[in-house]
């Protein structure tokens, strides 16, 4: 016997066992704390480095270990590595505008 189901319905369902079917990412708690010491680690370095004079260096430095830490933090915290790949194709997008007017801000201040 069969039993027919609106269409709407019938698509909810089919969603339904999807997402039923689909695995959950989870990630190991060894994992976290490796990204936690590495994160500590930067941000370390980080104020050391203000603590040496380098010039203009100083500043490209910190933002280069600033966009690797991000970059961890996107990654495993904010669960990109296991999302769509849409979504890590927007942030290197938005990474890359940042990084253009922050180097044109630099180019301004240069050569003013």
């Amino acid at each position: 016997m069969d039993i027919s189901l609106p269409a709407f319905l019938s698509d909810h369902l089919k969603r339904i066992i999807l997402m039923e079917k689909e695995q959950e990412n989870i990630t190991p708690y060894k994992t976290f704390i490796i990204v936690l010491a590495v994160l500590i680690g930067l941000t370390l370095t980080s104020v050391a480095l203000t603590r040496i004079y380098l010039g203009a260096i100083t500043a490209v430095a910190a933002l280069v270990i600033a966009a690797v830490k991000s970059s961890f933090v996107l990654r495993i915290f904010m669960h990109l590595k296991t999302d769509k790949r849409m979504f890590s194709v927007l942030v290197i997008a938005v990474a890359l505008l940042i990084s253009t007017v922050i180097t044109i801000t630099f180019l301004d201040y240069l050569y003013r």
